[in-house]
């Protein structure tokens, strides 16, 4: 399988400056329990959180021309 690196490269990119703005917004001032007393799950909570990361993270990969 031949490794795209260029589509990586921008796909991790991506992660960690999406990755980085969800936490400080999830912990630092939303709060993190105070989302997970709002919908009443925490499981419900993380898995929209992983979501809204890898979801446009895969978009940055696929829609990156090679």
């Amino acid at each position: 399988m031949k490794l795209k690196k260029r589509k990586i490269k921008y796909s991790a990119i991506f992660f960690l400056c999406w990755f980085s703005l969800l936490v400080f917004l999830v912990d630092g001032i939303l709060k993190f329990q105070t989302l997970v007393d709002y919908f009443g799950s925490y499981a419900f909570v993380e898995i929209t959180l992983l979501l809204l990361v890898i979801l446009p993270t895969l978009a940055v990969y696929i829609f990156t021309k090679e």
